[in-house]
């Protein structure tokens, strides 16, 4: 009962943090399983049954936050999730032993990936279009096989891409790759079926997961709008990182000194990838700050209307002309503002 509960707790924690990054409800909850000695296919098949009912519980509540853009969901949903029933059937059809240090090297690699990406400010390209289909498509087929494989990585994959082209607000972005993650579960959840059988669910662990996920959903959904994420991904991706190092350290029989060093260095980079997301927050909240001052305390110009018709001749003569003070438009503010929304 202890052990439903912690998994419970670990969902809601996982949900909380895919719901203000956009990611990491899989990595989170795979990485832990792997952790406690869960084969990797089991692991996988087990977190994408939960994040069926994760994922619709959180696309509902994007929607109703105004956090989703169907066209992009359309768009990147049916080959993510072609993708993630390529990857479980892939990932169903090998060994533990060899599926062990697989799934941890790409939980490793898309750590390593969420403390570079959240250790430095995101630069938006405001002037771009609009996504298309050939972009899409592409990026949905490979996150949802990272994602089916490695037990996650649909998020950390899809959602950078989309932050970094800045053809989209950032709430949105997180909104839409969590909606589109419904249909991805749904597809690797029925390659795990059919390539490992219903055997291959732990169904005490896919409650207590779904439940946790299901009562973060709605306050994950609302937090995507003041949580600091910048520090966030790079706490997580930490987490990631370490606790996968073990995995690898075992498949390749590193034993002595290696150990050791190897989580020396990894943990001082840790602590560099924090420093440098705490700088990179302060430095994006004093620039928002200096656009939106800049916003708020720019000069009117007074225009004058154009002259009214003569009076007649017999009439009064008319007051003194009435000034109006319009405010134009602030552009370089509002490019500032722009610029660091990312």
């Amino acid at each position: 009962m202890r052990k439903l509960l912690v998994l419970a707790l670990v969902g809601l924690a996982a949900q909380l943090v895919d719901g203000a990054l956009g990611m990491a409800y899989g990595l989170t909850s795979s990485t832990l399983l792997l952790f406690a000695g869960v084969a990797p296919a089991a692991a996988s098949a087990s977190v994408h049954l939960a994040e069926i009912g994760t994922t619709l519980a959180a696309g509902v509540s994007h929607w109703r936050f105004g956090n989703v853009d169907w066209r992009v969901v359309g768009r990147i949903a049916l080959p993510g999730a072609v993708g993630s029933f390529a990857g479980a059937t892939f990932l169903s059809s090998i060994s533990t032993e060899s599926a062990a240090p697989w799934m941890a090297a790409i939980l490793f690699s898309l750590g390593a990936y969420l403390l570079v990406r959240f250790s430095r400010p995101l630069r938006a390209n405001r002037a771009a279009g609009r996504l298309r289909s050939r972009f899409l498509a592409p990026l949905g087929l490979f996150a949802g096989f990272v994602d089916a494989t490695g037990g996650g990585g649909w998020g950390p994959v899809a959602t950078p891409a989309l932050l970094v082209s800045g053809r989209m607000e950032p709430r949105k972005v997180i909104g839409s790759v969590d909606t589109s993650e419904f249909l991805v579960a749904g597809a690797a959840s029925i390659g795990f079926l059919i390539g490992l059988g219903s055997d291959g669910f732990l169904l005490p662990t896919v409650a207590a997961l779904l439940i946790g996920g299901l009562i973060a959903a709605p306050i994950a959904a609302w937090l995507v709008r003041i949580v600091p994420a910048q520090l966030l991904g790079a706490v997580i991706g930490g987490v990631i990182v370490l606790t996968n190092t073990r995995t690898l350290l075992r498949a390749g029989e590193l034993g002595g000194p290696v150990p050791a060093l190897a989580y020396s260095v990894l943990g001082a980079g840790w602590l560099v990838a924090l420093v440098l997301a705490v700088r990179a927050l302060r430095r994006t909240r004093r620039a928002r700050a200096v656009a939106e001052a800049a916003l708020a305390t720019q000069p009117t110009t007074p225009t004058t209307p154009a002259p009214a018709a003569p009076a007649a001749p017999a009439a009064p003569a008319a007051g003194p002309a009435t000034v109006t003070e319009v405010a134009p438009t602030p552009e370089e503010p509002r490019r500032l503002a722009a610029a660091v929304e990312g």
